[in-house]
């Protein structure tokens, strides 16, 4: 089969098309036949070699190597011991850990169960693809600031993929939100919910503090990745940044909650949560452009080149 990949860590130069053995469904799992996969930041970060660095075990010696996370495609294999709504022939997304070849950015993806669900009704694969990874980060992060409905919460890079989704999700649980926008993404970042759109950068703490003079009660980064960040919350209160930050203080009782997305792998009733709520229009899905897996290394230069509204797609 073809996959996306890669067989020396680098730049986005390094990536091609791989032929690679054609994998099948065991117990427990389901096979799709991919129509496409979202490209990530993360998938950039495990390119370079970073995370092999960092933790060996997590990229261990390898002929080739596959990454991304997300795929949408049709059922085609069922292994024994499968819910009984995962059929040959149903629409179906994937979230998967990308290790070695079992990235989701190859012609078939197999993946245990729970980590799948029903694509969205009258959604095409190149957006559905787009959900679940960034979606279940930003519904972590949600959770993790342990608000109540009628608090308010901040989110910074709330015009990419995973601040845009939420921003969404906090309207949808009845939260306040201040968002941070560049000026092209104002009025982006208006029509996805938020309350208040402040200037994204230096300008972010003052502006929300005028609004909030007692601080916000959690803050979501999803872009900045600084300590600084944490001036805008409340005493108590939570920031939840996707990245661990490395100078992040307990100051005034704030406490730093980082994002797992690998904690909800098999959270298959957090995943069909997403599904409905991008099949019922709560959630936005966007495609920032698509490519074919021949041009994998212009794909990953799109995403480092910053900027990106939404997710590079590869179409198989």
């Amino acid at each position: 089969m073809r996959a996306v990949g890669f067989t020396e860590f680098g730049g986005p130069e390094v990536m091609r098309v791989l032929e690679l053995p054609e994998p099948h469904a065991g117990r427990g799992q389901v096979r799709i036949k991919v129509a496409a996969a979202d490209v990530n930041p993360s998938d950039g970060v495990y390119r370079s070699g970073y995370v092999r660095k960092l933790s060996p075990g997590a990229f261990p010696e390898s002929d080739a190597y596959v990454v991304g996370w997300d795929a949408a495609g049709v059922i085609d294999e069922v292994g024994d011991d499968v819910r009984p709504e995962l059929t040959v022939g149903t629409g179906a997304l994937a979230l998967v850990l990308p290790q070695l070849t079992q990235g989701a950015q190859a012609e078939y993806v197999v993946a245990p169960a729970e980590s799948v669900v029903r694509a969205p009704r009258g959604v095409e694969p190149t957006a559905a693809s787009t959900l679940l990874m960034n979606g279940i980060t930003a519904r972590q992060a949600l959770d993790l600031l342990e608000v109540a409905p009628g608090a308010t919460v901040a989110v910074i890079g709330a015009a990419g993929a995973v601040g845009g989704y939420a921003v969404e999700l906090a309207k949808a649980a009845g939260l306040t939100v201040i968002a941070d926008a560049g000026e092209r993404d104002r009025e982006l970042v208006a029509a996805l919910g938020a309350d208040q759109v402040v200037p994204r950068g230096d300008g972010f703490t003052d502006a929300v503090l005028r609004l909030r003079p007692d601080g916000v009660d959690g803050l979501i980064d999803a872009a900045q990745f600084t300590a600084d960040a944490a001036a805008v919350v409340r005493e108590g209160g939570v920031v939840a940044p996707l990245r661990p930050v490395a100078n992040a203080t307990v100051d005034r009782g704030v406490r730093w909650r980082t994002v797992d997305v690998s904690k909800h792998l098999g959270d298959t009733g957090a995943l069909a949560e997403l599904r409905d709520q991008a099949e019922s229009g709560v959630l936005t899905l966007r495609v920032a452009a698509t490519f074919t897996p021949e041009q994998a290394a212009e794909a990953h230069a799109f995403m480092e080149a910053g900027g990106v509204r939404g997710r590079p797609v590869f179409v198989f």
